[in-house]
């Protein structure tokens, strides 16, 4: 079975695309950490420490995550990751140097197993046309932080302040999404030739408005309402991509007038 996922085309008429399973974001939806996806059974005895090291990590991530989320980087020590993850703080630094290293870590091990996630829904699609591609890019992306609102804020608030190798780690995923949306912009040019070409600095700009639109209704939601409203993001920030993606720019002026 399919669903369609209805979506408005530049001309403002609606359209369909195809969407395998009926409810790809159930899964999403339910209660999963995001950081035990990096935890794989064990297939043979030799993989069994691998795995034990995997979740133990796992552990400590998701209680860095809960800590920072609710009391924010700054004030997060060691003392408060290892009462969270339920670890002795002899385990906590056999896997990791200090508190940097740790959410360092963290916030690079959830965002690539979201931006898996994402990966995993498009896969999920039946032929979908590039405004599908990206509808379900962007649904997909606010479930996974409405189902983990304390990593949300790690991912868009708290990791500003978190020191130089945060802030690197930062620009590395932001190029990843700068990378995805090249991409949807590629398939939307193959259907509509017409398109203008997208600078660089557009598709950097798309990603930062995406995060700042995200990283608002954070800071403007209390905790009881948060996860709902991130959810009543998708149809903005559809509209918002669009808009960069398929809008002309040959009227723009190179330089002000006078």
């Amino acid at each position: 079975m399919s669903r369609a996922v209805p979506r408005k085309d530049v001309g403002g008429s609606k359209r369909y695309g195809r969407v395998s399973g009926g409810a790809i974001l159930r899964g999403v939806a339910a209660k999963r950490s995001l950081f035990l996806q990096s935890v794989h059974a064990p297939r043979d005895w030799d993989d069994v420490q691998a795995t034990a090291t995997s979740i133990a990590r796992a552990r400590i991530f998701e209680g860095m995550a809960g800590v920072v989320g609710e009391r924010g980087y700054a004030a997060t020590t060691i003392s408060d990751v290892v009462r969270a993850a339920s670890i002795s703080r002899r385990t906590f630094y056999e896997y990791f140097q200090d508190k940097e290293d740790c959410f360092v870590e963290t916030y690079r091990t959830g965002c690539e197993n979201g931006i898996a996630e994402i990966d995993a829904a498009l896969r999920s699609l039946e032929e979908p046309d590039w405004g599908t591609r990206l509808w379900v890019s962007l649904e997909t992306y606010v479930s996974i932080l409405a189902a983990e609102p304390h990593f949300a804020r790690v991912l868009l608030i708290e990791v500003l302040g978190a020191g130089p190798r945060a802030l690197a780690m930062r620009e590395r995923i932001l190029a990843i999404y700068v990378e995805h949306y090249r991409g949807l912009y590629a398939l939307a040019q193959q259907e509509q030739p017409e398109l203008p070409e997208v600078p660089g600095d557009f598709l950097r700009a798309l990603v930062g408005g995406i995060a700042e639109l995200v990283q608002q209704c954070l800071l403007d939601s209390s905790a009881d309402e948060v996860s709902e409203r991130l959810r009543e993001l998708t149809p903005t920030l559809v509209s918002f991509a669009t808009a960069v993606l398929t809008s002309r720019r040959d009227a723009v002026p190179s330089h002000a007038a006078g």
